[in-house]
């Protein structure tokens, strides 16, 4: 029972940092992709939609993921990458372009992205070096 709840607590970071540099990428190749291939800029990647169906799946999974880990490892820190990077996340997706422009939202998206996904990296650590 305790080896498939950690393989499931294993998979569900796995699954976070995917859909954080899923949310990064799209974010950095959109604007030069549109400029290379306009009608790239039709598909539904480049739409809002997109962000928002992602921060769907993404806040559910790392909080579920980073409280499974902190409640096995008793470190709290990497909540905290958590709540940075979901916060830089969200603020990005709803009000990033009208607080920071396109560049700006863009580089916010990243930084976001790359501080969700180092946390559920030292959650990952973490979590195997209390199990042994």
């Amino acid at each position: 029972m305790k080896i498939n709840q950690n393989r499931f607590q294993m998979q569900l970071d796995r699954s976070a940092i995917t859909l954080s540099v899923i949310c990064a990428v799209q974010c950095m190749l959109l604007p030069i992709t549109a400029i290379m291939l306009p009608t790239f800029s039709l598909l539904p990647f480049s739409e809002e939609v997109f962000h928002s169906a992602l921060l769907f799946f993404v806040i559910p999974i790392s909080a579920f993921a980073m409280l499974m880990g902190c409640k096995k490892h008793k470190s709290y820190d990497v909540v905290g990458y958590g709540l940075i990077g979901l916060s830089l996340l969200i603020v990005s997706a709803v009000w990033g372009h009208d607080l920071f422009g396109e560049a700006g939202e863009i580089v916010s998206t990243f930084f976001g992205s790359s501080i969700l996904a180092f946390g559920h990296i030292q959650n990952q650590r973490k979590c195997k070096d209390s199990c042994h």
